[in-house]
C-alpha cells in the first residue's frame, strides 16, 4: 500500500508497460510534513502510522521514495473582466508549468463544471488545447502507472467534507450514495473501489492554487471537498463564485520528454492519471432538496465526469423571464435544475457506452 502516488522519475512508460510489477512509490517528503498551516505533526503520524499497519496486515512493505521540500507556487493574477472559460484555461496553464517544473507526469487535460441557480452562462467543457478537445480521454484498463488494475479508485475528502449547512456525516453519507448509484448502472461490470481518506487534505488542484491541499494524489477519483467562494474565484475570475456548483479536473500522463500525451492503449485518447471535483462552499447545500443545493444531485452530476461522461443538453434562455434552461433535461445537463438522482436516459446511455465493455476495451 502507498499514501502518496508519483511516478519513479527513472522508469519509463516503456518499461512500466513491459514490467507490470513496478509499482508507483511511496512519497512521502519534508514536503508534506512542512504543510503545517493545514496539517498537525500528529496528523500525519496519524496517517502514516494506518498506512504502515494497513501494509503491515496485508503482508506487504511500502515502497520507498524520495522528495524534494518545495512550497506550493503561487501565481499572479491579472486577468480584468476575463470570462469564466478563459479563466480556467490560464490556471491550466498556470497548473501545468508548476507541474512541469516539479518533474511530474501528468497535465491537466481539460475541466468541467456545472452552472449554479441563476447563472449567467451554462457550464462548459474547457479545454488547455485543441488537440485534447480532439482526442478526448478515459482510463487505461491495467494501466501499470495506474495500479495496473480494471477497477477505479475513489475516495472522499473528510476535512473539506462539509457542505454549508449539511453536518460531515449527511454531507459524506450523500457522497456514498452518488457513487453506489453508478456503481449499480446494470449495462457495466465496473468496479468503483472506494478508499479511505487517512484524514489528509486532498487535492492537488487545490495545493497548487495555495488552497490547503496535498502535494500528490492517491485514488483514482478524488471528491476533493467543499471550498470557500474565494478558490472559485481564484480559478475562474471575479464572479466565478456566484456560476459554478461544482468542478472537476482531469488530469493525463504526459512523456516526460516530449510533454505529449500518452496513448499507450491506442484507442486514440488521452491515457486519464487521476481526476478531482470540488464543489462550491459559497452556496447553501441540502440533503433531497432542490433549493439549498441538492449535494447528491451535484454529485452523481461531477461524478459523471469522473467516470469520463461529458455534458448533455443544448442552453436556452427564455425571453420572458431571462432564466438559463438545458433541454432535453438530463443529470449531465451543464445546469442545475433541481433534484436528480436517478441515471436514467441519455445518462445511462453514456455511461453504458464508455463502460459497457470494460476492461476489455
Amino acid at each position: 500500500m502507498v499514501l502518496f502516488r508519483t511516478i519513479d522519475r527513472s522508469v519509463t512508460r516503456e518499461r512500466l508497460i513491459s514490467e507490470p510489477e513496478v509499482r508507483p512509490y511511496l512519497n512521502l517528503s519534508q514536503e508534506v510534513r512542512s504543510m503545517k498551516r493545514r496539517l498537525s505533526v500528529q496528523l500525519i503520524a496519524g496517517a502514516l502510522a494506518l498506512t504502515l499497519a494497513a501494509c503491515h496486515d496485508a503482508g506487504t512493505a511500502p515502497d520507498e521514495g524520495s522528495l524534494t521540500d518545495a512550497p506550493a507556487p503561487s501565481f499572479a493574477r491579472s486577468r480584468g473582466n476575463q470570462d469564466i472559460s478563459s479563466a480556467l484555461k490560464e490556471m491550466m496553464a498556470s497548473v501545468n508549468d508548476a507541474l512541469a517544473e516539479r518533474g511530474e507526469k501528468v497535465r491537466v487535460s481539460y475541466v468541467e463544471w456545472i452552472a449554479a441557480p441563476g447563472a449567467q452562462h451554462a457550464g462548459q467543457t474547457v479545454y488547455f488545447d485543441h488537440r485534447s478537445k480532439q482526442m478526448g480521454s478515459h482510463w487505461v484498463p491495467f494501466d501499470p502507472w495506474r495500479w495496473g488494475s480494471r477497477d477505479i479508485y475513489w475516495l472522499s475528502d473528510q476535512v473539506d467534507g462539509a457542505a454549508t449547512g449539511v453536518s460531515a456525516a449527511a454531507t459524506q453519507a450523500a457522497v456514498g450514495r452518488a457513487m453506489a448509484t453508478w456503481a449499480s448502472v446494470d449495462c457495466s461490470n465496473l468496479p468503483l473501489v472506494q478508499w479511505p481518506d487517512f484524514g489528509l487534505d486532498w487535492g492537488y488542484t487545490q495545493y497548487l492554487t495555495g488552497f490547503g491541499g496535498i502535494p500528490g494524489w492517491y485514488a483514482d477519483y478524488t471528491h476533493a471537498g467543499w471550498l470557500p467562494g474565494d478558490f472559485f474565484e481564484f480559478i475562474g475570475g471575479p464572479g466565478a463564485s456566484d456560476e459554478i456548483l461544482g468542478v472537476t479536473y482531469t488530469y493525463i500522463w504526459v512523456w516526460t520528454a516530449t510533454g505529449e500525451p500518452t496513448d499507450v492503449d491506442n484507442n486514440r485518447k488521452e491515457d486519464v492519471a487521476f481526476r478531482e471535483t470540488y464543489y462550491n462552499n459559497k452556496f447553501s447545500w441540502g440533503v433531497n432538496t432542490g433549493e439549498p443545493i441538492d449535494i447528491e444531485t451535484i454529485v452523481l452530476h461531477e461524478a459523471g465526469h469522473g467516470l469520463s461522461q461529458g455534458h448533455f443538453g443544448k442552453a436556452f434562455r427564455t425571453t420572458r423571464n431571462g432564466k438559463l434552461h438545458i433541454a432535453p433535461r438530463a443529470l449531465m445537463n451543464a445546469a442545475y435544475s433541481g433534484v436528480q438522482q436517478d441515471i436514467t436516459g441519455t445518462d445511462n446511455g453514456g455511461h453504458c457506452s464508455i463502460w459497457g465493455s470494460w476492461p476489455n476495451n
